[in-house]
């Protein structure tokens, strides 16, 4: 590689064309040019994904992003921060997808640690890894997984007095908590800094889904004024299935909000019960 090229040369240089299976042509660089760009110019990698988007070269791990969502809303992704609360059952699938999908930033929240009832639902959650920390475990997947994303770990628990420190500048906060409490807590302060809140919960075989933007009926609309310590899925178990469908969810209601493509689920819960097969929609206007 030489010495004296510019960032932007050397992309252009090391990418080469690529024709899609719609015989649409694109070009492309693979990791190991964008790894070794951004070690020669000393640049984070996230850094380099972007230059190439502005140039209509597509990292190879994105092109299957492209076709869906477009060159210009990957970029609105890398430049993005999301807030994962939670990395347990819906928290861990959420963190996963989000990685692969190409979100610049993940912030993750959860100061708890694996525990072998944990091994049914949890995607970071490994016979090798119980009584370790969620969130250091889950920045180590997120890594393995897409190292162009910026991951920071919070090893806490949410309370009224961090949660704002902590979401402050994010693009959309993501709900994979267990208590009606905390939620209510991150709610709050999303809805005071103005952040979009993707809400979800499971319970045996149904889940539930809603998006909150700021100023929108929230939480009391679908709770009441409950202060259930715990969650429901104490009393029902938690099945595998039920957390991906609705952690996949939430990730979608997420590039939504950030991409701009698409109808968020706003003031409307949605509630599936796969025991059925039944999808229901309440309007919260």
């Amino acid at each position: 590689m030489a010495t004296g090229q510019s960032t932007d040369n050397l992309i252009i240089r090391l990418s080469k064309c690529w024709t899609a299976p719609n015989k649409k042509k694109l070009r492309v660089i693979d990791l190991k040019s964008v790894r070794s760009i951004a070690s020669k110019k000393r640049i984070p990698l996230r850094e380099i994904e972007i230059s190439c988007l502005k140039q209509n070269v597509v990292p190879v791990r994105y092109v299957r992003n492209i076709g869906t969502i477009g060159i210009e809303e990957q970029l609105k992704l890398l430049h993005s921060t999301i807030v994962v609360c939670g990395a347990g059952g819906l928290g861990g699938t959420i963190i996963e997808l989000l990685a692969r999908q190409g979100i610049g930033h993940l912030v993750i929240i959860d100061n708890d640690k694996f525990t072998e009832n944990n091994l049914n639902r949890q995607v970071m959650a490994t016979e090798g890894d119980l009584n370790k920390s969620k969130v250091k475990i889950a920045s180590i997947r997120v890594k393995k997984i897409n190292s162009a994303v910026k991951v920071l770990a919070v090893n806490k628990t949410i309370n009224s007095k961090n949660i704002k420190e902590i979401i402050t500048g994010a693009s959309v906060v993501l709900d994979g908590l267990d208590t009606l409490k905390t939620r209510r807590i991150v709610a709050q302060a999303c809805n005071e800094l103005k952040i979009p809140f993707v809400h979800g919960a499971i319970a045996g075989f149904s889940g539930q889904l809603m998006t909150i933007f700021p100023g929108d009926k929230g939480l009391d609309a679908i709770c009441g004024l409950s202060s259930n310590e715990s969650g429901i899925e104490t009393y029902t178990g938690n099945p595998a299935a039920t957390a991906a469908v609705i952690a996949a969810w939430e990730v979608q209601e997420a590039i939504k909000i950030i991409t701009g493509i698409g109808t968020p689920l706003r003031n409307r819960l949605i509630f599936l019960d796969f025991a059925y097969g039944t999808f229901d929609e309440i309007s919260l206007l």
